[in-house]
């Protein structure tokens, strides 16, 4: 049925542009454009005046249904009739039924070029369509109007280009009518003294311009008006400080913390950092880095255990358990100055280590680690507080004990040899990583997991690859299985899952709960000043909490909780804080990539498969296997593959999933050409380095290109070399 159903709106829209190009034939062919000059019209406007006093409602109706048509086609002289409506009908008549029939007009304009055009621009880019029309749903009957306050912007372009967006078209008419008005009348009235009138430049005089320019502007300022009300009901009850220690305090001092710090050290603003507990956040003392430490020892030892892969002897490896936690340790210390008091006070930053509370939206209490108090009045507020492990109420679970990805590294970098069996509850990014890398290393793992599969935010292939993965190096993972207690029984911990076939009881030594990460908003003053914190600090598109003055930035603003993506938001945060006054940006999500760092690694930018279906985007897969690479040939790493996701027939990236060895890396790559709108052409014409694992991004583009060559051209090409040949 669906293809029928396309099958007939392509007809449909056939017979439109069909009807509208005979239309302007007639109009050109019957040299209709002459009728439409002020010539023309004062010449007709005597015989015109007798018809309308002998047919006062046959005049005024066929008038409207030309009027209608012309505006509904776009056709030239839109000006002129409405000139003429003040010469035949007067300022009241002529403005009533002008009013009307340029509205309706301009909505058929509107909802032609919704009909021809809108769907397939919102296939070819409809990701980056997402943005412009959230800003339409929220402020395109404010825009509109200003549009057509100002008659410098061509009205007939306003109604084609509005028809493009997802604005509802009662709005449109609504909105058109009441903005169009004015100009209406301006141009009715001047139609009653048509003989005066030489020419439209007589009456959209530059002053007349000018004047209409300075109404649109009326309603910016209206805006404006508007936000400093209701900023002023926000801060009712405060009292606003007369002068400020600070321009910026942030709180927090993990990735956007530094970002947005560093950034205001950067523009002169004086600014101070506060941090609770350690500087670098959870991302440099126990999330990416000390991870990402455990994984390469794991990996290493991996290697060993299968050296005949790469033509030598497996040996098992003799693991050092404590001497690799000890060489985590020291990764953190190596990076740590990057992060550390000294070089941001060197560069500017006000550091202060202690706890902050937002006391009112000018003021913040630090409760210091030496034990004073310190008040600090501030112009604005960043709140980067970052996140830490959400762990469930499950029962029995404070009696058995459990570690997080926070906790772990204390508490093994204790032991002298790796937990005998380590129960993982969660089949996301970071109970993965987590388990392939203490399987690796020793330990037997059960990795328990309520969903269907592991990494449900990945296409299924990915997900499956990650599997086999995870089963390879030693891991029990266990899908579908619902976590209900924890106990101990005959001296042995256990975790008690449920599944299809029942309940089981999981013996274990360690257990990490690894089920995702939670803001952390308890203690910041956030309730206290009404500020929502659900899930996360509600903020608008430009970071800011319902005071325009406090921003928040990284995995307390959501949506994405990557460190990257926290730096990212800091850039806009700190920048809105300190010159929002002037302009403020909205934060930018249309190129977000990430990474499980699983062997072989997952890495994706854009959309997936699943996200396109869920979404209704059409697209076409592109797909090449890692076991055809030269360099993952070499290096026995044939596993994984390139997937692009490309609208049909274009070569514009909706989104790339790679898996495979230095994923991460090779995503870069798209990453760049998906910002700067680079198709996969681009990519092939590239040059690449031989051999190396990023001719797989080239390989696929070429993929590409195969699946859509020219086959007429090269069938004719074909032919002139049979001709060559004699």
């Amino acid at each position: 049925m669906a293809p029928i159903a396309e099958q007939g709106d392509r007809v449909k829209k056939y017979i439109v542009v069909a009807i509208i190009a005979a239309a302007f034939a007639a109009f050109v062919a019957f040299d209709l454009g002459s009728l439409l000059t002020v010539e023309s019209i004062k010449a007709q406007a005597g015989a015109l005046a007798g018809f309308y006093r002998e047919h006062p409602l046959l005049t005024i109706g066929a008038y409207f249904a030309i009027y209608v048509v012309a505006t509904a086609l776009s056709f030239p002289g839109a000006a002129v009739l409405t000139l003429a409506g003040g010469a035949l009908f007067g300022v009241l008549v002529g403005t009533i039924v002008v009013s009307f029939a340029s509205t309706i007009g301009a909505t058929l304009a509107f909802l032609v070029s919704r009909f021809l055009a809108r769907d397939a621009l919102e296939r070819r880019f409809g990701d980056r369509l997402k943005a412009m029309n959230r800003g339409v749903e929220q402020d395109g009957a404010f825009y509109l109007f200003t549009l057509r306050m100002v008659p410098i912007f061509p009205f007939f372009l306003v109604n084609l280009l509005m028809g493009l967006t997802r604005l509802r078209t009662w709005t449109f008419a609504w909105v058109s009518q009441v903005g169009m008005l004015l100009g209406t009348i301006v141009y009715v009235n001047a139609g009653t003294q048509l003989a005066q009138i030489d020419s439209l430049s007589g009456i959209a005089s530059p002053g007349l311009i000018l004047s209409f320019a300075a109404l649109g502007i009326v309603p910016w300022i209206a805006k404006w008006i508007i936000a400093r009300l209701a900023a002023r009901r926000v801060y009712a009850g405060f009292t606003r400080p007369r002068r400020f220690d600070r321009n910026l305090v942030v709180i927090g001092a993990g990735s956007a913390g530094l970002v947005s710090a560093l950034i205001a050290a950067t523009v002169r603003a004086k600014v101070t950092l506060v941090e609770a507990h350690r500087m670098g956040g959870d991302c440099l003392n126990t999330g990416c880095v000390p991870s990402k430490a455990l994984i390469k020892s794991a990996k290493i030892a991996e290697a060993m255990r299968h050296a005949s892969r790469y033509g030598l002897r497996d040996v098992e490896p003799a693991l050092d358990f404590r001497r690799t936690m000890a060489r985590i340790r020291e990764v953190i210390t190596t990076i740590e100055p990057h992060d550390s008091v000294e070089r941001f006070t060197g560069l500017g930053v006000d550091v202060v280590l202690g706890r902050a509370t937002i006391v009112d939206p000018w003021t913040v209490e630090i409760a210091r680690n030496d034990g004073e108090r310190q008040r600090l009045t501030t112009r604005a507020i960043v709140i980067a507080a970052g996140g830490e492990p959400f762990v469930p109420p499950l029962p029995g679970l404070d009696a058995t004990g459990y570690l997080t990805s926070d906790t772990m590294w204390d508490a093994l970098a204790d032991l002298d040899a790796i937990p005998r069996r380590i129960a993982v509850l969660g089949g996301g990014p970071i109970g993965c990583e987590l388990s392939q890398a203490l399987a690796r290393l020793g330990a037997e793992v059960t990795q328990v997991e309520r969903g269907a599969r592991i990494l449900p935010r990945e296409d299924e292939d990915a997900a499956a690859l990650a599997l086999a993965s995870l089963t390879d190096s030693g891991v029990t993972v266990l899908t579908r299985h619902e976590a209900l207690r924890c106990e101990v029984a005959a001296g042995e911990k256990r975790l008690v899952v449920r599944s299809g076939d029942g309940e089981r009881a999981i013996g274990f030594d360690v257990l990490i709960v690894a089920v995702g990460r939670a803001a952390r908003l308890k203690g910041y003053g956030l309730e206290t000043l009404g500020i929502e914190t659900d899930k996360t600090v509600e903020t608008d598109a430009y970071l800011a909490t319902r005071f325009p003055n406090i921003y928040a930035a990284g995995d307390v603003a959501g949506p994405y909780q990557f460190t990257h993506v926290a730096s990212h938001q800091a850039w806009f945060a700190s920048v809105n804080a300190l010159f929002g006054a002037f302009r403020r940006f909205r934060a930018d999500y249309r190129v977000i990539p990430w990474t499980t760092f699983l062997d072989p690694e997952i890495a994706r930018v854009g959309l997936n498969e699943q996200d396109a279906r869920a979404a209704g985007i059409a697209y076409e897969v592109t797909r090449y296997p890692l076991d055809d690479l030269d360099r993952a040939i070499a290096e026995s790493a044939t596993r994984g593959f390139v997937k692009v996701l490309t609208p049909p027939g274009k070569d514009r990236i909706l989104g790339v999933t790679i898996v495979g060895e230095h994923a991460g890396e090779l995503l870069a790559e798209y990453v760049l050409a998906m910002k700067h709108g680079l198709g996969l052409n681009k990519i092939l014409a590239t040059i690449h380095i031989y051999p190396t694992m990023a001719e797989a991004n080239k390989y696929a583009a070429g993929e590409w290109k195969k699946a859509h060559k020219p086959e007429a051209l090269l069938r004719l090409v074909g032919r002139y070399h049979d001709w060559m040949r004699g």
